[in-house]
């Protein structure tokens, strides 16, 4: 189509010139020169006038200029394609915003997490809890790729009022079968906490992940074998305690984390296509002070604390993390049709020590959550991508999604008294929760949890009141 002005000018100039030689052809001959004798002498020395071209001598002179014309159209053709392919691409999308260097070597992609969510208890005379609308998450996502094979992610966080650096790293792709990331990153074991936040299916996670650690620093090789059918993850990690994230390390020992997760139906087409299993494993030291004792607090869904050790900030009266810290978790999922399935059980052995008293605690947990889609579309690792997204003139309603959850959280009886309170130290926790989502697109989402939590212990007079919780969130995520 970009020919077209200049095959234009090329028929303007064949009409131009072939006119010009027909016109020269019907001129009628010029009169016989005049005798030189009958003009006198002045006449004998004037030049005589040029000989008029022929019409194959125009005819040339035509092809030529076309071919001369030609070629500067193909090489503006030849220019415009080399800019195009030398050209960014700019896209926007469901998946964010991206900016692409024409060869691909270069990318960056801008994305975004929110949560806002609410928090409301009922029956919560004993201890009151706080009804209250909060920013759960506000993530700004960076990811980009620089030279085809080095990707790199940073993510801050400003959600709750204050600012944490959740993910900062960058990962080298050798081949599929051996990636390496250093950085800041999840630890590979639990199969709840490495489910992207935006993808949860409640509001909060089960109580497994109060001793499932989060994030840590460190450098791990992962990647996939046997065409996907097992994924496995290798790493050394500072090491942090149950459930918690860190920026430094407070001792010299290190943990090493180890995952191995089978997809054996992944290539099929039957019903356990998208079943998994797997074993996760980490192993270190970990040392505390009085003024960092290295142990964890342990929370329920509604985000209330039902566990601590004792810490008074004496040597005396604070329990202190000191020596092995050990965990184990086998996993599952499994997603057919409409349904979706996740459970977990997890293990958190820690060496800790009061004074000259030092004792080895055992914390075991597990869950099973599961979910139906009512309509619209099925269920995933990641979530629901509605097969029809939201539109009210269009009569489409997204997904609907039903959830149940079931997840209890154990204490080692040996915990108490000397290293928790059973007054305020609940020993055990139990809960279920039903949830409703509601996946406009997959965007945005709409969640609404109802989860009561029963305690043994943790109160002065026996039992912790039950905690009912009824949770909302509101989410936006590209």
């Amino acid at each position: 189509m970009k020919r077209f002005p200049y095959l234009a000018g090329y028929a303007c100039l064949a009409l131009l010139l072939l006119g010009g030689a027909k016109a020269a052809a019907q001129d009628p001959p010029p009169p016989p020169p005049a005798d030189p004798s009958a003009q006198g002498d002045d006449a004998a020395g004037d030049p005589a006038p040029p000989t008029p071209a022929t019409d194959d001598e125009r005819l040339d002179e035509l092809d030529q200029r076309l071919r001369i014309l030609e070629r500067k159209g193909e090489i503006a053709d030849e220019q415009a394609a080399d800019k195009a392919k030398a050209a960014p691409a700019v896209t926007a999308g469901r998946d964010g915003f991206s900016f692409r260097s024409a060869d691909g070597a270069f990318q960056i992609k801008l994305r975004g997490l929110i949560h806002f969510d609410g928090r409301f208890f009922a029956d919560d005379t004993e201890r009151p809890g706080v009804d209250t609308f909060v920013l759960r998450r506000v993530r700004p996502i960076l990811e980009g790729t620089v030279f085809k094979i080095f990707d790199f992610r940073f993510v801050p966080d400003f959600g709750g009022g204050t600012t944490v650096l959740q993910d900062a790293y960058l990962d080298t792709r050798f081949v599929p079968a051996a990636r390496l990331r250093v950085g800041k990153f999840k630890t590979p074991f639990g199969i709840e906490r490495l489910q992207s936040a935006s993808d949860l299916v409640f509001v909060e996670r089960g109580l497994p992940n109060n001793l499932v650690p989060n994030r840590d620093l460190g450098i791990q090789l992962f990647g996939d074998l046997a065409d996907a059918r097992i994924s496995y993850a290798l790493g050394v990690f500072n090491g942090v305690a149950d459930g918690g994230s860190a920026d430094i390390d407070v001792n010299s020992g290190k943990d090493v984390a180890a995952r191995l997760f089978f997809q054996p139906f992944v290539k099929g087409d039957s019903a356990l296509k998208n079943l998994g299993f797997g074993l996760a494993a980490t192993s270190g030291d970990h040392n505390g002070t009085v003024t960092a004792p290295g142990l964890p607090t342990y929370r329920t869904g509604g985000q209330a604390s039902f566990f601590s050790y004792r810490s008074d900030a004496t040597p005396a009266g604070t329990v202190i993390a000191e020596g092995s810290n050990d965990r184990l978790s086998p996993q599952l999922t499994w997603y057919a049709g409409r349904f979706g399935l996740l459970a977990e059980y997890v293990s958190s052995e820690q060496q800790v020590r009061r004074a000259a008293v030092a004792q080895k605690l055992t914390h075991t947990a597990w869950q099973v959550a599961g979910s139906f889609a009512l309509f619209g579309g099925e269920p995933s690792y990641r979530g629901i991508n509605p097969k029809k997204p939201f539109d009210r003139t269009a009569h489409t309603w997204g997904a609907l999604e039903l959830a149940a959850r079931y997840n209890v959280l154990d204490v080692d009886d040996d915990t108490f008294p000397l290293f928790a309170n059973p007054a305020s130290a609940a020993s055990r926790a139990e809960a279920w929760a039903l949830g409703l989502n509601w996946y406009l697109n997959r965007n945005v989402r709409w969640m609404l949890d109802y989860e009561q939590t029963t305690f043994e212990g943790g109160a002065a007079s026996g039992d912790r009141e039950d905690e009912k919780a009824l949770l909302g969130r509101v989410q936006v995520a590209f």
